[in-house]
């Protein structure tokens, strides 16, 4: 199969940013999701150390971007279950 293997790479260095923005975009999409369970507060990992995620995240930035300031905005008066 002609571009699969390196030396029809190197008949075909057009080829070579193909597959580097393909290899980019696959740890981009690995990281992503690695991010993804380890910061998400749905997510957990041992329920019976912390039954409920979501409040340990009640006053923190979990989102990648954000057009707010957390610093600076009121913290949330939310009851305790």
């Amino acid at each position: 199969m002609q571009g699969l293997t390196w030396r029809s790479i190197k008949k075909n260095p057009s080829l070579i940013p193909l597959y580097a923005c393909g290899l980019v975009g696959a740890v981009g999409a690995v990281g992503y999701l690695m991010r993804l369970a380890i910061k998400n507060p749905d997510v957990t990992w041992n329920s019976k150390k912390n039954p409920f995620p979501q409040e340990q995240y009640k006053d923190k930035q979990y989102k990648l971007y954000s057009t707010w300031d957390f610093d600076k905005v009121e913290k949330v008066k939310a009851p305790e279950y």
